[in-house]
């Protein structure tokens, strides 16, 4: 599609976007309308660039707006408008970049200062610094400089420019079809005032001398006091303790007001923890659901997992003797039963059959894991006959019947479902290869730093899409990535990546990122095991909450039936 009619097409969704939302049937509530929810735990960061969790992007997306948002349709789906941007034009320039120019409404922060676009150059600058080491990074890879950012950390190299209060402009390495969807409707993207994050940055670093001058450890952060925090969203702070968040819509929004009142954002330990406050009442939306209601809901013929931007997969060393050769990487793969693997970890799970997860776009009719197909086979039909496919692998590798094979550790973070799903994968390639292979539990933290050490032979570990895209499942995997953790180098891989980096065209695009997903499974660096699902629960009299692809909820659209 030609980008002025993807531009326009933009615009024309976000007029029919108001016209949807204010003619789906509902009727205001004339009263306050309070909402409880109950994401699981605590927010782990209020700071954007560092959110990775539910939770996390959730609060910051209530907190704070940017150029675009998410909002929920007529029909269950999404669909995406304008939020701090009044409109935006696009540029196609002579050196095959792309020039995006917002142009943004009146709008003001929760202390009445204006929001400028100066204030988005600070965040986007600061979410690219290598120094802040954001995971949410690559979500500036598309904007020209970036590469020249992380090589000299120089943020001014990233081409993000406030051409005066109003007016905010980006330079896109190329043409981008998921800039305005992913990027701009990002929380770790939205606008942050500088001289408030300076300033509490500058309190919390006091707070922590003194803690530690009395012997104590210091762990506050620019953002530890919530009611500090100085935000442009629907939303801002109105209290919070051990036990919940609660917000109020903000007093200075200027923008078009529905939903709830106010959130509150209750916290459980455990998903059955937040079950037992649905059932109780104390919630009127919970998520993750445990493992019981999926049970019971798996039950149901009609239903079926929502899907996620996440696969889980099995991660080699390539740099280790012990699968230095992808012919013992493909025998390790072979003799996995997915369906059996995919079950033990939770009936929301889905074995997977690529590393790309279904619901990620393609066409305009079906999305990529459809048009791509079965790259891996979960026939439990062929599963005997790839076993032996996989003994023969062994054999020629010098490894016959297990023999010689070195000693092997999987690491592991023991999420739900995890120590059933692993210990059924030791299992099959005891059974199979005759080789063992020792599980051992490691914590999040334990985990990255040995994949980033190196310090590791098989790990078990979440692919996550930063964006609603394909590429975003391949390109960690370049050899120049810095999230390469598999030590994965093949020349016509990089080569395929650097052509959809650099593409026009999309269905041209589209097919390379095929073509580099097919390539990458054949050499196996990593092996996907389940596409994982989810699901939530909105009590009966409620509508429109509306749930992002990257796992964050809205619930500004949030109202009750008449």
């Amino acid at each position: 599609m030609n980008i002025w009619k993807r531009a326009a097409a933009g615009l024309l969704s976000a007029v029919l976007c108001f016209g949807l939302l204010s003619g789906c049937g509902l009727e205001a509530d004339e009263t306050t309308m309070d909402l409880s929810v109950c994401l699981g735990q605590a927010p782990a960061t209020l700071d954007p660039i560092y959110a990775a969790k539910s939770q996390d992007m959730t609060v910051i997306s209530h907190l704070y707006e940017n150029l675009m948002k998410i909002a929920a349709d007529n029909s269950g789906g999404t669909i995406v408008t304008n939020g701090l941007a009044k409109s935006y034009s696009v540029e196609e320039n002579k050196d095959g970049t792309v020039t995006y120019s917002f142009r943004l409404r009146s709008a003001k922060w929760s202390d009445g200062t204006a929001v400028t676009a100066q204030d988005f150059v600070y965040a986007w600058r600061r979410l690219a610094n290598p120094v802040c080491k954001s995971p949410n990074a690559p979500l500036m890879s598309i904007v020209k400089g970036y590469d020249e950012v992380q090589s000299t950390g120089d943020t001014t190299y990233l081409a993000v420019e406030a051409k005066n209060n109003e007016t905010f402009v980006v330079t896109l390495n190329s043409a981008c079809d998921w800039f305005l969807t992913d990027v701009c409707t990002a929380p770790a993207a939205v606008p942050l005032r500088e001289d408030v994050v300076q300033r509490l940055k500058a309190n919390a670093i006091a707070a922590n001398e003194l803690a530690e001058a009395d012997g104590g450890t210091g762990t506050a952060t620019w953002y530890s006091d919530y009611t500090k925090l100085v935000t442009n969203g629907v939303y801002a702070v109105q209290s919070y303790n051990n036990d919940s968040l609660s917000l109020r819509k903000s007093s200075t929004y200027t923008g078009s007001i529905g939903g709830p009142d106010t959130i509150t954002f209750r916290y459980a330990g455990t998903p059955e923890d937040a079950w037992a406050m649905y059932e109780a009442e104390t919630v009127d939306f919970v998520s993750p659901l445990p493992e019981t209601r999926l049970a019971e809901l798996a039950q149901e013929e009609t239903w079926s997992p929502r899907s996620e931007l996440n696969t889980c997969a099995l991660l080699f060393n390539t740099a280790s003797d012990a699968f230095n050769d992808p012919a013992v990487r493909n025998a390790f793969s072979l003799v996995l039963d997915r369906i059996a693997v995919s079950a033990a970890a939770g009936v929301e799970n889905t074995p997977a059959t690529g590393l790309v997860p279904y619901g990620v776009p393609d066409t305009e009719d079906a999305d990529f894991r459809t048009v791509g197909g079965e790259l891996i086979s979960c026939d439990s039909e062929e599963y005997d006959a790839n076993c032996v496919q996989a003994a023969g692998l062994m054999e020629t590798a010098g490894y016959g019947s297990g023999s010689h094979f070195p000693g092997v550790t999987l690491l592991y973070v023991a999420e739900e479902g995890r120590q059933a799903a692993v210990s059924a994968m030791v299992q099959m390639w005891r059974d199979v290869l005759g080789v063992t292979v020792i599980p051992q539990i490691v914590t999040s933290a334990e985990l990255n730093s040995a994949l980033a050490s190196g310090e590791y032979t098989l790990a078990v570990q979440d692919i996550r899409g930063y964006v609603n895209d394909a590429e975003s499942f391949l390109t960690p995997w370049e050899s120049q990535s810095k999230r390469n953790v598999v030590g994965y180098y093949n020349s016509a891989f990089d080569t395929l990546l650097t052509i959809i980096g650099r593409a026009t065209d999309e269905s041209a695009r589209r097919g390379c990122l095929h073509d580099a997903e097919v390539l990458l499974m054949e050499d196996c660096p990593l092996t996907p095991l389940f596409f994982t699902g989810m699901d939530y629960t909105l009590r009966d009299g409620y509508t429109g909450v509306c749930r992002d692809a990257r796992g964050f909820f809205s619930f500004a659209t949030v109202a009750k039936l008449q």
